[in-house]
């Protein structure tokens, strides 16, 4: 990376772990703004940034959506953030209730919510993708400006999004049970400084190697769950691998379709109440999958990939790995049986995800 890209990525990790601390950040806008997360700021520190309780709260369009609060200032594009004004009544506890979809199920509406006009979108965008990437949920207050916090440009988020690099940190042979000759490679992203990790297994012998990418999923992958089928995915990706005598395994930090842990978390509990996987995202404010997979393919061209087999249903994997231009020589099904506690995430993955048979 160019000197200017190492600061930007600098600024912006600063910047993520600003707002997971309960910190103000600055965003870039005619004037900077200043945004707190709502799920960390403590009532000390908004007395401290907000002591005339002028902030107001920016949530995403499709929290918004939750809410039944109509985004009438933007119909073209539903998903764009929302500024709500601020009430006498909305204070640390109300914006978190807003913000946090547990008790949306068990109580009245919440309200009266006025949105206002937004001064300069993308910097909201910004903002809101900086919570997304620290994991928290997107929901910010909208501050007067504080000078000493960190400052980012609403440019510079969008453009490590679309193109972040990635830094390999460390490699080492790793015996598996079954497996050809691997090697483990880790990377760290320059957006977030999250750690990525590649499985190396055997020769690709010069031709398109057989790729898999493996989003991280802890309950599935560690302990075995259930409700999702991403834990036999992984051993049968390896096998399969394996078999072939060769190929890629990317792991990746995109915990619950790229919301985090803790949302997946409060996903599953709105799942137990009857919503399905989308629309508990939906829910939750973020979208029906928020992953992208430039990380992925700026760890193959690392390893000197740029033409893959892969082992997937899911159709944005392919398109995500094209439009960043890894080449996709053949997409090879991978389907797993279904249990009774997943049977109808999968039948969502297909119905509403447009995964493959």
């Amino acid at each position: 990376m160019r000197g200017r890209d190492l600061s930007d990525s600098a600024s912006i990790r600063r910047a993520i772990a600003a707002l997971r601390a309960g910190r103000p950040i600055r965003i870039e806008c005619q004037d900077p703004v200043a945004v707190v997360a709502v799920e960390t700021a403590t009532p000390e520190l908004l007395d401290i940034v907000d002591p005339n309780r002028h902030g107001r709260l920016l949530i995403s369009g499709e929290r918004a959506a939750a809410l039944a609060l109509a985004n009438e200032r933007n119909a073209a594009d539903p998903a764009a953030p929302v500024l709500i004004e601020r009430a006498p009544w909305l204070d640390g506890a109300a914006a978190l209730a807003i913000a946090d979809p547990g008790r949306d199920l068990d109580r009245g509406p919440i309200g009266p919510l006025h949105p206002l006009h937004l001064d300069c979108p993308e910097a909201a965008k910004a903002a809101l993708g900086l919570a997304r990437l620290a994991g928290l949920l997107p929901a910010l207050w909208l501050v007067d400006d504080q000078p000493g916090a960190i400052l980012v440009s609403a440019e510079d988020v969008e453009r490590q999004r679309k193109a972040p690099a990635v830094e390999l940190v460390a490699r080492a042979k790793l015996p598996l049970d079954g497996m050809p000759d691997t090697q483990i490679v880790a990377f760290r992203g320059s957006d977030d400084g999250q750690e990525h990790v590649a499985l190396v297994v055997g020769a690709f012998g010069g031709k398109a190697p057989l790729v898999r990418l493996h989003s991280e999923c802890l309950t599935g992958d560690v302990f075995g769950s259930l409700k999702c089928d991403c834990g036999p995915q992984l051993k049968e990706a390896l096998r399969i691998i394996g078999a072939a005598g060769g190929g890629v395994l990317l792991y990746l930090r995109q915990e619950g379709r790229g919301i985090g842990l803790a949302n997946k978390l409060r996903a599953y509990a709105l799942q137990d109440r009857g919503l399905d996987t989308v629309d508990a995202n939906r829910r939750l404010g973020f979208a029906d999958d928020e992953r992208d997979y430039a990380h992925a393919a700026a760890m193959l061209r690392t390893l000197g990939v740029d033409e893959v087999r892969l082992l997937t249903n899911n159709p944005d994997k392919v398109s995500g790995l094209e439009s960043a231009g890894i080449t996709i020589v053949e997409r090879v099904p991978h389907h797993m049986p279904t249990n009774p506690h997943n049977a109808d995430y999968l039948a969502t993955k297909r119905r509403k995800s447009g995964h493959l048979i």
